[in-house]
């Protein structure tokens, strides 16, 4: 009986070492190339998310546009008169105004006080 030899080769190192340096380099690539998604993506997400926030600007920005208006609307003299009016608030008489006692340092009374005492003179009513 024959028997049929098989030739063996041995395997070569540097087709062994140029496989793995390829492979390395390969999976490097593929690294890179996930990175540079990965930050296209955030970018993209960042992107939405300031879009979101400068239109909820604007709309707030309106908002405080709009309550300024009204709060100047709100503190108009002619309104606040017309209001109080509406609820039957008259002007004080001239006899329903008393002056309040203002001091300076020193005890030395102001214009109002000394106004008040004169007419106090005048009219023989004290001043409080």
């Amino acid at each position: 009986m024959t028997t049929r030899q098989t030739p063996h080769r041995e395997a070569d190192p540097r087709s062994r070492r140029t496989m793995a340096s390829a492979l390395a380099l390969s999976a490097l690539l593929v690294a890179a190339t996930l990175g540079l998604v990965a930050l296209r993506v955030q970018q993209v997400r960042l992107s939405y998310q300031l879009d979101s926030l400068r239109a909820a600007r604007q709309g707030l920005e309106e908002l405080d546009r709009q309550l300024r208006v009204e709060v100047a609307t709100l503190r108009s003299p002619a309104r606040i008169e017309a209001r109080a009016r509406a609820l039957g608030l008259t002007a004080p008489a001239r006899e329903q105004v008393r002056l309040a006692r203002e001091f300076v340092a020193g005890g030395a009374g102001t214009a109002s006080l000394q106004l008040a005492q004169s007419r106090s003179l005048v009219t023989g009513v004290g001043v409080r």
